[in-house]
């Protein structure tokens, strides 16, 4: 199973009696991730956050994924805690992302990013869930962030998000470990993640249920889930989907 963990100070080793926060947008990766947290903790919260993005329609996805869920795997019903939801609206503010700024093209820009970079995005997601899971007494922090994909962010590489995670331990006096689960998975290695985490029931929860399309369509279904098919969100998920099923052979 892939993963990756910036591993307290202390060299705690991570046991399955810890709680966990997970950062879920109601996205292809968070779900996973968050089918990962429910495999590894025995309590797990779940954080979201609107900010005027675009595809909010993930944040309708969510309550649906969370029953789904509990519905599905007796086990992961038992260990999945409360939700929270927290407004960061000011991203908007900010800038002029075409995930913020719905009538902005979905490119990639002259600095070679694509239009759909929010800046400081990730950064403020993970201090956001620590000042909340320092209120909470939950300090293993986890999230579905992936520096693979070809969309590029910077706040989503690993040397960043380790960096991050030192800045937040030394300004919140908390050991506080970050979980990426995914940081080095392609989304091939992530549809298998799914699969070997729940099986059939929870690819089949990830496909219909959650959300990545940047143009938040849930008009047309696909054979790897809803979407436009047309922005790198889209094509990223289909490749992995059909690389998946290509060498799976499920």
């Amino acid at each position: 199973m892939s993963s990756s963990s910036v591993h307290s100070s202390t060299g705690k080793v991570l046991t399955s009696s810890d709680k966990a926060l997970i950062l879920f947008s109601g996205g292809q990766d968070s779900t996973i991730c968050l089918g990962w947290a429910l495999e590894h903790y025995n309590h797990v919260e779940t954080i979201g956050f609107e900010y005027g993005q675009r595809h909010n329609v993930e944040l309708a996805c969510r309550a649906a994924i969370r029953k789904k869920l509990t519905d599905d795997f007796p086990l992961w019903a038992d260990r999945l805690g409360a939700d929270h939801i927290v407004n960061l609206s000011f991203f908007k503010e900010l800038g002029d992302s075409a995930l913020t700024t719905h009538d902005k093209p979905i490119k990639v820009s002259n600095e070679g990013l694509p239009t759909t970079f929010v800046p400081g995005r990730n950064l403020i997601f993970f201090t956001t869930a620590a000042a909340l899971g320092w209120q909470l007494g939950i300090y293993h922090l986890v999230g579905g962030m992936c520096e693979t994909d070809t969309t590029g962010y910077p706040d989503c590489r690993q040397d960043a998000l380790e960096m991050l995670n030192q800045t937040i331990n030394l300004g919140m006096g908390q050991d506080f470990v970050m979980q990426m689960p995914l940081v080095l998975s392609s989304k091939a290695k992530s549809w298998q993640l799914a699969h070997t985490l729940g099986g059939e029931t929870f690819v089949e929860l990830v496909r219909e249920e959650s959300h990545t399309c940047y143009r938040g369509d849930r008009r047309h279904a696909h054979e790897w889930g809803y979407g436009c098919g047309d922005c790198p969100a889209c094509k990223l998920r289909a490749q992995g989907y059909e690389e998946w099923r290509r060498k799976s052979h499920v």
